[in-house]
């Protein structure tokens, strides 16, 4: 059969667009559904005048909630001031305090090469790498700052040990060689692993309470990290990651530590790689600063203020298939910042996440934690002490609170 000139056009286009697919996409399997999950993740907060490096190297521990063969690495500049540059970085399984298991040592590279300069208010995401990663492990993310940094990105409240080197760089280090330690992550934001279609991420948003306030250091006992591992345990969600964005003394509709609930939204909450469902546990802050000494008393709430905040969440999330949870604020009688008009308001927004019918699930972390002869206060076993945050025992019984039946 012969071709007319179109026909003989048309085929050489259709030539042409097949020899530049690259070779991995044509011999994928069609709809595998891989793709990217955040196993971890820490929320940025503004550095202070002591979170400085320059020609030093700061080995972080975080720990997955699912696991993976294949990970990426995201560092972020976003509170920044200056430039970042990280000259060299690395992941690997770590094995005990500075110490990594021999062989597990991956170099990071971005878009190919092994350092990389982050402007003032971005971040970066490494190239993938190759590493078999167990859920509920411990990595070790190492990053070596040749020049002054200013004031670091990060994450005041680890619960964990971070080793600091002195002068050089021992990224590639089995034993890295410290002299200092601290319970702050530096620049790290987030690891995400590839994983099949069926997997997901689930944000908790929320401040000190979600991120681990009073819990035991180096034990993982944050309600979040308690979750992920009721998560692990059944068969039937395994699949589901935890990503916890909790910043202490967080608030919804204004800036502390870091940028309120609403501002980081996007950044901590939708920009989260595999995320399908939120948990949101924010108010007890916007509550309570305004009865502490000092400018806290002009911002000064309403009930109807928080829930209009929690309003927001709630449809910025859903515009972007995002289910959320609605969680009560835990009792507060015997803080710091306790208050009669504060209590009347916890209440009044606790009955409205209750009955309101505005989230797609409740999660009753006051009636979990509360003492039933005293329900203004902790169960004495629950209380950390500063009648606030939870203890351990306290954030194991919220992470027991969190029906498993949520997450279809």
């Amino acid at each position: 059969m012969r071709m007319n000139i179109r026909q003989i056009c048309r085929a050489l286009v259709l030539v042409a667009a097949l020899a530049f697919v690259p070779s991995g996409a044509r011999g994928a399997a069609p709809n595998s559904g891989e793709h990217w999950v955040a196993t971890w993740m820490a929320a940025p907060v503004a550095g202070g005048p002591t979170d400085v490096f320059r020609n030093q190297t700061v080995r972080m521990v975080v720990h997955t909630s699912i696991g993976g063969k294949r990970l990426r690495v995201e560092i972020s500049n976003a509170l920044g001031k200056r430039a970042l540059v990280i000259g060299a970085a690395h992941v690997a399984i770590q094995s005990k305090d500075a110490s990594i298991v021999p062989g597990s040592d991956r170099a990071l590279t971005f878009d190919g090469s092994p350092s990389v300069k982050i402007p003032p208010g971005a971040l970066f995401v490494s190239d993938p790498v190759d590493l078999e990663v167990a859920p509920l492990s411990a990595l070790a993310v190492s990053l070596y700052v040749p020049d002054p940094t200013g004031p670091a990105s990060g994450h005041p409240l680890a619960s964990q040990a971070t080793y600091i080197s002195g002068r050089g760089n021992f990224t590639a280090a089995e034993t890295m060689p410290h002299k200092w330690t601290t319970h702050s992550w530096y620049w790290l934001s987030g690891i995400d692993v590839k994983a099949g279609a069926d997997t997901s991420a689930i944000v908790a948003l929320g401040d000190s309470i979600t991120d681990g306030a009073n819990s035991t250091a180096n034990a993982n006992r944050s309600w979040p990290a308690q979750l992920a591992a009721r998560l692990q345990a059944n068969p039937a969600t395994a699949h589901l990651a935890v990503a916890n964005a909790g910043i202490s003394g967080n608030r919804i509709l204004h800036d502390h530590d870091g940028p309120s609930a609403l501002a980081r939204f996007d950044r901590d909450v939708l920009a989260r790689a595999g995320v399908k469902y939120l948990i949101v546990l924010e108010g007890i802050n916007d509550l309570g600063f305004p009865h502490l000494p000092g400018a806290y008393g002009q911002q000064e709430v309403t009930a109807e203020d928080l829930i209009a905040g929690l309003r927001q969440i709630i449809d910025r999330a859903h515009a972007h298939g995002i289910k959320v949870f609605g969680c009560t604020l835990t009792p507060y009688e015997g803080a710091m910042y306790y208050s009669k008009e504060g209590e009347a308001k916890r209440e009044a927004i606790n009955h409205w996440i209750r009955t309101s019918g505005a989230f797609d699930g409740v999660i009753d972390f006051d009636a979990a934690v509360r003492d039933p002869q005293h329900p203004l206060r902790f169960l004495p076993a629950n209380d950390s002490g500063d009648h606030l945050h939870p203890g351990d025992t306290g954030y194991k019984a919220m992470a027991a609170a969190v029906k498993l039946s949520l997450f279809p």
